[in-house]
């Protein structure tokens, strides 16, 4: 077990910790967004005048990514449901209307396909899962995006050295839901009083409180203020601000 000093906080007796993928490790804000107004065009092809809409939806306002927004911590199925929800209000049944934004969100894959690989780590992420992983702590990756897509990235990164459990959101649980803090857990062989959740959106905080986890530490890349992130127990502005602590 070991000590993990954050800010002005030191959690005890730690022995895992859980992360988040986009917006905490990767900084896929760029590529997101590209996603977003891709799946809005693809849609407004075929029913004229949905695309802005659907652009609130995602959570893009004035071309940004909303980092509480749909496309930032919704999983691929939440924005396929909400995107069908828009496409239903035009008159299309539901079932019409789960196929379109579906075979929209597959074309729009199709065409950013190669842009996956452009969303970079953050900047000294790397060095602090080397420093935990070196140290004995157990560091895993809980994300909205698929179970594939984690372990792509992990590979894309070369992090299969640190990172010992993958779980997206295609194993049937999803954030904030406390199952699958525990899951992510067990599959570590860490008790949850005993693991560390960070992450950059609300659910992150509330599903690791729900679970009881041994801490939670938002992280918003420059501004620790941000508002969703001030029920965490501490909030960081960039990862190195997590270390190992002295006994």
């Amino acid at each position: 077990m070991a000590i993990i000093r954050c800010k002005n906080r030191n959690f005890l007796n730690i022995t895992a910790i859980l992360f988040d993928k986009d917006g905490t490790l990767e900084d896929s804000q760029s590529f997101l967004r590209e996603l977003a107004y891709k799946r809005a065009r693809m849609i407004d092809a075929q029913i004229p005048g949905i695309g802005e809409p659907l652009l609130m939806a995602f959570g893009i306002q004035n071309d940004r990514l909303d980092p509480t927004g749909l496309m930032a911590v919704g999983s691929r199925r939440e924005n396929e449901i909400a995107a069908a929800a828009y496409i239903a209000e035009t008159g299309r049944s539901w079932f019409e209307a789960i196929a379109i934004a579906r075979n929209s969100f597959s074309e729009a894959d199709k065409y950013l396909k190669d842009k996956t690989a452009t969303s970079p780590l953050f900047a000294g992420s790397l060095e602090v899962l080397k420093e935990l992983s070196q140290a004995g702590i157990k560091l895993g990756i809980l994300s909205a995006d698929s179970t594939a897509g984690i372990q792509s990235f992990v590979s894309r990164h070369q992090l299969s050295d640190y990172i010992q459990v993958a779980i997206g959101a295609d194993c049937g649980l999803n954030k904030p839901d406390p199952a699958l803090f525990i899951k992510a857990c067990q599959a570590l062989g860490s008790e949850p009083q005993a693991t560390l959740m960070v992450g950059d959106s609300q659910g992150d905080i509330e599903m690791a409180k729900a679970a009881n986890a041994g801490g939670t530490i938002g992280i918003c890349w420059g501004n620790p203020e941000a508002a969703h992130l001030e029920t965490a127990d501490v909030a960081i502005a960039q990862l190195d601000e997590l270390a190992i602590g002295e006994r």
